[in-house]
């Protein structure tokens, strides 16, 4: 049961729309094979579970939006997103062993997905460190490129002008 959904595909349908990681109620109802009428029809019976920071109705531009990665959404009426606590409650209105099964290969989906983005808020916030200390690098390497050039004419002696190279006009 461990590899009922593969991660990657579950990954492929989280979107940020309004500023949230949520998953669209056409791709919810395909993971757990189920209609999506019916998906929204057994949300509907248990509105009060799904605030608005479980669910959100698109309005018709977030749908057109979404629809160049999703085109089947492009002819739909009502699109729903489900954020990761709408996930959740789900599992308790769509009471299968599918619903489970979904729900935790959803979950472990989210989890990666802030580890990832852990990750690269460490890195970010490494490179910008090294990047203060390459400029402290870089101020110390000029200082001794300047100490060097200082430096310079007292230990190489001038250079003789030479004579011009090529044709020499005489007067006459």
């Amino acid at each position: 049961m461990k590899e009922l959904i593969p991660q990657e595909v579950v990954e492929r349908r989280i979107f940020v729309i309004r500023g949230q990681k949520v998953m669209l109620s056409t791709h919810l109802a395909e993971l757990y094979g189920v209609e999506t009428r019916i998906l929204i029809q057994a949300v509907k019976r248990n509105i009060e579970r799904f605030p608005e920071d479980f669910m959100l109705k698109l309005s018709r531009k977030e749908i057109m939006r979404i629809s160049q990665f999703v085109i089947s959404l492009k002819y739909s009426k009502s699109v729903y997103a489900f954020t990761e606590h709408g996930i959740l409650m789900l599992s308790s209105v769509l009471n299968s062993e599918r619903a489970i099964q979904v729900n935790i290969a959803i979950m472990r989906a989210f989890v990666r997905l802030k580890q990832v983005l852990a990750t690269h808020k460490e890195l970010a916030r490494k490179l910008k460190e090294l990047e203060g200390e390459v400029g402290k690098h870089n101020k110390l390497i000029i200082e001794i490129f300047k100490i060097i050039k200082q430096l310079t004419p007292a230990l190489i002696p001038p250079l003789k002008p030479k004579p011009p190279i090529g044709f020499i006009k005489y007067d006459d």
